[in-house]
């Protein structure tokens, strides 16, 4: 077993240049996204909340307007960008057909000799958009004897008939008591469905409204050689004031951290076969791959633990060259490139 080391010039010309027949691309950096989703709900008394449970026997209305907070959970994810600092540069002359290489529109090595169907077409991502569908309720229009009333007293007995009248009317339509009864099942159901409605919006009028929204927080860190081998940051969250800060006397602890284990040359082996008089007979080509480095990452809330994940780190990586016999001969490799990490993926022939 021999280990095989190649120096890789580092160069910043981002761009082909033609005059030299070269082609630059670059190996990926990986930012960590921390995802936190949670739970805010709004609570909003109704007008007539007192007489509840005197008029309509409902003893869990609102009785205060309030809002409280709830954590979810979190997504642990990654955002891959371009390391201008590491650039590679790939040139005709080195006896690679370059024109078969395949860069993505941000620079990043894609893959080589990839099928055509397969050349500089993006990855699905799917991308989860949570939309918020809130309901219009309009405000109940009143029959002029509520609107009449003398005190809020007579005002919420009012309606509470009104409630009882609303269901009555539903219970005569069921039970085929009406004279003029709707003429067919389509049409039964859009009174029905009218009468639902106006009964919960009188009813809301004692009950109060209970609004759910889901909300999210996103904590972004991008590890470098200079940030150090350990990241550890500080959330603070309250269930009556959602993220907040370490002043919030009813805030618990969210943390996060990562160690971050970088790749060394010495813990990568490749075998490199020998002539007979124990020579090295590989030599290695410009196209360079990156083996990256991990994160092992921990996410607590109250002390407890939320989330754990074990992550590439593309920036703590190295560079590892193919071997220049790959791509001598009839037959050249396909090659397959993980974009994220810059690490291969497949390689066929």
């Amino acid at each position: 077993m021999v280990l095989l080391t190649v120096a890789v010039t580092t160069l910043h010309d981002k761009y082909y240049n033609p005059q030299e027949s070269s082609i630059v691309y670059y190996s990926p950096k990986t930012t960590m996204v921390f995802d936190f989703t949670y739970q805010e709900k709004t609570y909003e008394k109704g007008p007539f909340a007192q007489y509840a449970e005197e008029l309509l026997g409902i003893e869990n209305a609102v009785t205060e307007n309030k809002t409280t907070y709830q954590m979810k959970h979190v997504s642990i994810l990654t955002r891959t960008d371009v390391d201008l600092e590491r650039a590679h540069k790939v040139s005709a002359e080195a006896g690679v057909p370059i024109q078969l290489l395949t860069i993505t529109d941000k620079g990043l090595l894609k893959g080589y000799n990839l099928p055509e169907g397969g050349k500089n077409r993006d990855k699905n991502t799917n991308t989860s958009t949570e939309r918020s569908k809130a309901k219009q309720e309009t405000v109940p229009s009143f029959p002029e004897e509520i609107l009449e009333a003398k005190s809020e007293a007579e005002q919420a007995q009012l309606i509470a008939k009104q409630i009882f009248r609303l269901r009555e009317t539903r219970t005569y339509l069921l039970s085929g008591e009406v004279e003029h009864a709707p003429a067919d099942g389509t049409a039964m159901k859009l009174v029905l469905d009218e009468l639902d409605k106006q009964e919960k919006q009188f009813v809301s009028l004692f009950t109060g409204k209970t609004t759910t929204t889901i909300k999210h927080k996103k904590v972004n860190y991008c590890p470098s050689e200079q940030t150090g081998k350990v990241y550890k940051e500080q959330l603070f969250f309250s269930e009556e004031n959602g993220f907040t800060d370490a002043e919030n006397i009813d805030a618990q602890k969210v943390v996060i951290q990562a160690v971050f284990q970088r790749q060394h040359i010495d813990t990568v082996v490749t075998e490199v076969p020998k002539d007979k008089k124990g020579k090295k007979t590989i030599e290695p080509s410009q196209i360079v791959y990156n083996l990256p480095g991990y994160a092992n990452v921990v996410v607590t809330y109250k002390n407890e633990t939320m989330a754990t994940k074990t992550m590439p780190i593309a920036q703590f990586g190295i560079d590892m060259p193919l071997s220049k016999d790959l791509f001598t001969g009839k037959e050249l490799p396909v090659i397959v490139v993980s974009e994220k990490t810059g690490n291969i993926v497949s390689i066929s022939k």
